[in-house]
């Protein structure tokens, strides 16, 4: 070992045979790792770990392009560069040089950057925009920060206008359904400084958009201003939907979908809160479970379905993880239709009370705050807090006027290239973009975090080099806090039969779902990573059939070659 200064250190780390063509590995540098990849003979050196969440990478898969997935959430960086490639992640890794010495491998590497729990900013720039050029992107969520990193990283030296009506930079919104975050300064990707004095982005918070004028190129913001683009990102994202019944204007009746949500609930919860979710999607059911962590009185479910999540995973995986949840601590109304939210008011018991059978009667009164939920033929479920997780709508309302062809939901068709159809320099991308489905090419509208992110990456990417367009081909990875934690990743064809390998009850699966017999989804808990190599292997159009696995294929065995 020798050093060349007081923070770089060169460290003999591995021998040269251990380390196969295809094959990574994380090994001991001081105190801490690096990743050593190896990619067509050569030897490449990186960060260890994810720079979204830290997952260690040397549980991911490497492709033989130099792709490695993240195990955890579907991140990918390029070992060969560090390049971040796909969503969640945000920062690169960062890259070190790797040399062979007497058969030994030597990673030359900066101690700081090795300890280093953030990663690489690829996309800084240098000096304040010059070129007149101008990127205008609606919208403040994970497609418009992905958007401005790649905008900067594929070389857009213009000025990047971003109108965000929400009052804070950038925020990873999935801690909030997850883990009730309720400051925005604790989970936002950038601070308004750095979008400002690293990135150059004019960010407009608190501003919504109210009009966009095609033929001017210019939108127009509630504050009043008129902005001209040369291109426009459409990333609105989507806004909540209360079910329209009577006293859903309660206080007390909560959506989440901002910070200011998030804070509303926390501030409300208490030991004597009867919490009351109206929904079993993903939102209702991760925030059941985050809300259950602040011991509140109760927490209860109710869905419309009889098993939560059976139209995704199947019957048997539902209803393991509801019966998971059951073990918790929450309690479920399933197949059950709400007629209205009921105001506080005396409660009167109907029956003898006992622990199994809280039921109560509500008595009408002139309070504003939500009091219980009336169930269609059950007794009311009481409830001091109200969430709604009842699905969004397209934030479109600004486009209606603007000549655009909506479709029927709020949403925004456009083609292979995420380009708004009639509209060259116009793209849509995120909650409100119905785009083509790869490989089976039905349009489809996706809600979630990394279909907005690397929609926004390719959009920069197309912006920025017109002679080289990217055709939008990603599979969905999804990923969630249910259960033992759910790895998802899915064509969105459907299925119509399935094979499950593990323990369903013990959460402890991996599940791949076919339509005539050629896998279109894949589910996992504490299996990984057997996700990121499914999509891997969706990408390369390396994916066995659902017959090879039922006959014993582990697509883990399988190497990532590029057909």
């Amino acid at each position: 070992m020798s050093s060349q200064s007081s923070d770089v250190k060169e460290i003999e780390v591995l021998d040269e045979s251990e380390l196969k063509d295809g094959q990574h590995k994380a090994v001991d540098f001081g105190d801490d790792k690096v990743l050593l990849s190896k990619i067509k003979g050569k030897i490449y050196a990186t960060s260890a770990f994810c720079t979204h969440y830290g997952a260690p990478l040397e549980k991911g898969v490497l492709s033989e392009d130099g792709r490695v997935v993240c195990p955890w959430h579907g991140a990918c960086f390029n070992v060969c560069t560090g390049d971040i490639e796909d969503a969640p992640g945000l920062d690169s890794l960062w890259s070190f040089n790797a040399t062979v010495k007497n058969g030994k491998i030597v990673v030359q590497a900066s101690e700081k950057e090795v300890k280093s729990k953030v990663g690489r900013v690829a996309a800084k720039i240098k000096s304040k925009p010059q070129d007149k050029e101008t990127v205008v992107i609606v919208g403040g969520g994970s497609g418009a920060i992905h958007t401005i990193e790649s905008l900067r990283m594929n070389g857009f030296k213009g000025q990047i206008v971003t109108i965000s009506e929400e009052d804070y930079a950038p925020i990873d919104r999935t801690k909030m359904s997850k883990g009730l975050a309720d400051d925005a300064s604790k989970i936002q990707w950038r601070s308004l400084d750095d979008l400002k004095n690293e990135l150059g982005v004019d960010f407009h918070k608190g501003t919504s958009v109210t009009k966009v004028d095609p033929s001017a190129k210019t939108v127009t913001t509630s504050s009043g201003s008129t902005i001209k683009y040369d291109h426009l990102v459409l990333a609105p994202g989507g806004k909540p939907k209360k079910i329209p019944i009577p006293g859903n204007d309660l206080e007390g009746v909560q959506t989440l979908r901002f910070v200011q949500d998030t804070k509303a609930i926390t501030s409300a919860i208490t030991k004597d809160s009867e919490v009351v979710i109206i929904g079993t999607s993903f939102i209702g059911m991760e925030v059941s479970a985050a809300i259950l962590k602040k011991e509140p009185k109760s927490v209860t479910l109710v869905g419309v379905d009889e098993i939560p999540f059976e139209a995704i995973l199947g019957k048997e995986i539902g209803t393991a993880i509801m019966e998971n949840m059951k073990e918790q601590g929450i309690k479920f109304h399933m197949k059950a239709g709400v007629e209205k939210i009921l105001p506080a008011g005396k409660a009167a018991p109907r029956h003898s009370m006992t622990d199994a059978d809280e039921r109560l009667s509500i008595t009408e009164s002139n309070s504003s705050h939500c009091g219980a939920v009336q169930l269609k033929g059950q007794d009311p479920l009481p409830a001091n807090l109200v969430i709604m997780g009842t699905g969004v709508a397209p934030a479109t309302g600004f486009l209606k006027d603007s000549g655009f062809n909506l479709e029927k939901d709020g949403g925004v068709a456009v083609d292979e290239n995420l380009r708004v159809k009639g509209h060259e320099n116009i793209f849509a991308i995120g909650d409100i973009a119905h785009y083509a489905q790869y490989p089976a090419k039905q349009q489809r509208r996706v809600e979630h975090w990394n279909v907005a992110g690397n929609q926004g990456r390719f959009a920069a990417h197309n912006i920025v080099k017109p002679n080289e367009q990217l055709v939008y081909d990603k599979v969905p990875i999804f990923w969630s806090s249910v259960g033992k934690g759910l790895r998802y990743v899915g064509t969105g064809e459907g299925f119509d039969d399935s094979y499950t390998d593990g323990n369903v009850k013990e959460l402890k699966f991996a599940t791949y779902q076919a339509k005539n017999g050629k896998i279109t989804a894949v589910a996992s808990m504490q299996k990984d990573p057997i996700v990121a190599k499914a999509s891997e292997l969706m990408r390369l159009n390396l994916m066995p059939s659902l017959d090879e696995i039922k006959n014993g294929k582990n697509i883990l065995d399988i190497e990532l070659t590029a057909a």
